[in-house]
C-alpha cells in the first residue's frame, strides 16, 4: 500500500523512527488485532492502537458501562453509561481515527467459539478478567499459532507477558497458571489503582506496535510485574512447563494435579 499526505502526517512521528519508518508504519495499517475486554486495560490498548493506525481493530465485550467504570476505563464517557463497551470503544476510535476499520463483538463467546473467532488475525489481546477466558482464549491461539500479548491488574500490582505459539520454546499462558486454580478478588471487591491499568495497557499495545513492527525484542518467555506503590519492575524468566496441558506435546490435553495457588492477579483486568 501507499499512504498519502494525510497518513504520511499522521504517522510522521513513527515514520521518523528509523526502526519503524515508513515499512513499519505500512505493517500496521496491514495488520489485524483482536482486543477482548474494553475495560481497564482494553481502553488504553485500543486507542494507542487506533492512534498508531493498526488497520483493522475487533473489540470483544458483551458487558455495558457504568458509573464505577469510569474511575479507570478512559476509552468511555459519562455519555456512554448503559451502553454497550465494545460499542463505545468503536465510537471513540473512530472518533481519534476514521481510517481504521473497528468491528464489534457485542455477545458472550464461548468457550468452543474462540478458534472461529480468532484464526484471521495477527495479533490478540487479552484485557479480560477472569481464568476461564483467558484459558480459552490462550488456548485457541496455540491452535491457531497466533500471538497473544496478556495483561492483568489488580490493587497496586500488575503483570504483562506475551505469547507466541509459532516458537516451540515459547510458553504459554496455561504454564503460568493452573487450570485448576480459583478465582482471586476481583477490582470491586479489592480495588485496582487508576493509573496501573494504563501502564499495564499502554504496555500491551507496546508489545504489539513491536511485534508488527518488527522492533525490538518481545516479552516472550519473560513475565513483567510492577508493584505501583514501590514504584518496581521485576522481570522473571517464564519457561515453558513440561507438563502444561496445552503446549506440551507430550502432556497435551492431559489432567494437571489442582493447585492451591489462589494469590494470583492472573485474572484481573478491570
Amino acid at each position: 500500500m501507499t499512504m498519502n499526505d494525510n497518513e504520511l502526517l499522521r504517522y510522521s512521528r513513527h515514520i521518523l523512527l528509523p526502526d519503524i519508518d515508513i515499512a513499519g508504519q505500512e505493517r500496521l495499517a496491514q495488520s489485524r488485532v483482536l482486543i477482548v475486554g474494553l475495560g481497564g486495560l482494553g481502553s488504553p490498548v485500543a486507542m494507542y492502537l487506533a492512534a498508531s493506525g493498526v488497520g483493522h481493530l475487533c473489540l470483544v465485550d458483551f458487558d455495558e458501562v457504568d458509573m464505577s467504570n469510569l474511575q479507570r476505563q478512559v476509552v468511555h464517557t459519562q455519555s456512554s453509561i448503559g451502553i454497550n463497551k465494545a460499542e463505545s470503544a468503536r465510537d471513540a476510535l473512530l472518533a481519534l481515527n476514521d481510517n481504521v476499520a473497528v468491528d464489534t463483538v457485542t455477545e458472550k463467546v464461548a468457550s468452543t467459539a474462540w478458534d472461529a473467532l480468532i484464526e484471521s488475525f495477527d495479533v490478540v489481546v487479552d484485557c479480560t478478567d477472569n481464568f476461564d477466558t483467558r484459558f480459552a482464549i490462550n488456548a485457541a491461539c496455540y491452535r491457531q499459532k497466533i500471538v497473544l500479548v496478556s495483561g492483568a491488574a489488580i490493587r497496586f500490582e500488575g503483570q504483562l507477558s506475551v505469547f507466541n505459539p509459532r516458537d516451540s520454546a515459547s510458553p504459554c499462558y496455561q504454564c503460568l497458571y493452573s487450570p485448576d486454580i480459583s478465582e482471586s478478588l476481583s477490582c470491586s471487591e479489592a480495588g485496582v489503582l487508576s493509573p496501573l491499568v494504563g501502564v499495564v495497557g499502554s504496555l500491551q499495545a507496546l508489545e504489539v506496535v513491536k511485534w508488527i513492527s518488527g522492533v525490538g525484542n518481545s516479552l516472550v518467555g519473560r513475565l513483567l510485574l510492577f508493584d505501583a506503590k514501590a514504584h518496581q519492575w521485576r522481570e522473571l524468566t517464564l519457561p515453558k512447563d513440561p507438563h502444561c496441558h496445552v503446549c506440551s506435546a507430550a502432556n497435551r490435553m492431559k489432567p494437571r494435579a489442582k493447585s492451591d495457588n489462589n494469590n494470583s492477579i492472573g485474572s484481573q483486568s478491570l
